[in-house]
């Protein structure tokens, strides 16, 4: 059985990743509770040693009302006591976020950007939320908050690692901070992978900038190259980068701006067919 998924009436809770987009029809939440708590129906979850649901996109804001009663299903399964992690990009309202926290164990933070121009290059929307949001957790649920999580793409967000540390410092230093290798993709199929250089020095600017608990993962070195930066809309050099890639995959909005687009709903991008895949 398929359930169409409710959505959420603010654009504030959508996907920002990558200029993707995701289906909305879902098997029926008791369904994907099931699966949630039995070893059986996943067992390459258990395999790995996962101890909760996880949660993760694009964004999962948009079925929030689908992830809530799928919760309730998997913790009448697993009397009660089912983990569950939230992966988000940040971008959800106020509300959407209290209601998130009410069920979730754990959160995983992705921040995009610092710099507004940069952020919207990227995912099309501001980073004001984003930065809101983040500030919320660290102050008012640090319990819940398993790592923010910054991605590392050469020449376009090396230059928002300090500005992002500088920002988590001064709520907390303990915050934890994992900086997240880059790999070739989708539209950025063509693009160079960070490198463990870049990366090691990411870790070294966030810790002079006073956090304790920085680190990074993924793998580096991937080949690709550097664009030149083809779109003059935007201020920051990595916004110029991030927002020509965007216009050579078929944006036609500059800067960016997802929200008020007239071609929202036929975006090119969202037809994009990578010939790479890594």
């Amino acid at each position: 059985m398929q359930l169409q998924v409710p959505k959420l009436s603010k654009l504030e809770n959508r996907s920002l990743s990558g200029f993707r987009c995701f289906p909305e029809r879902l098997p029926g939440p008791g369904r994907n509770g099931e699966r949630g708590v039995s070893k059986d129906k996943i067992p390459e979850g258990w395999a790995l040693g996962a101890d909760r649901i996880f949660f993760s996109g694009g964004s999962p804001a948009p079925s929030l009302p689908y992830l809530e009663k799928l919760v309730e299903e998997a913790r009448k399964l697993g009397d009660g006591n089912v983990k569950v992690n939230y992966d988000t990009n940040g971008f959800l309202t106020e509300g959407s976020l209290r209601r998130v926290l009410d069920f979730t164990t754990s959160v995983t933070f992705d921040i995009k950007a610092y710099h507004d121009d940069v952020h919207r290059a990227l995912t099309g929307a501001p980073v004001e939320p984003v930065l809101r949001n983040a500030k919320y957790i660290a102050e008012n649920a640090p319990e819940r908050l398993w790592e923010f999580r910054v991605l590392l793409i050469p020449k376009i967000t090396e230059g928002e690692v300090k500005p992002i540390a500088e920002f988590l410092s001064a709520i907390d230093s303990e915050i934890p901070l994992n900086f997240l290798a880059f790999r070739p993709n989708f539209v950025f199929e063509d693009y160079q992978g960070v490198t463990r250089e870049a990366l090691d020095r990411a870790v070294e600017v966030a810790r002079e900038a006073g956090l304790k608990n920085v680190n990074w993962s993924g793998r580096a070195d991937l080949p690709g190259k550097i664009f030149e930066a083809t779109a003059s809309e935007y201020d920051e050099s990595g916004a110029k980068r991030a927002g020509g890639i965007a216009k050579r995959a078929g944006c036609v909005t500059l800067p960016r701006d997802c929200g008020s687009c007239q071609a929202i709903h036929q975006c090119p991008i969202k037809g994009y067919k990578p010939g790479r895949r890594t």
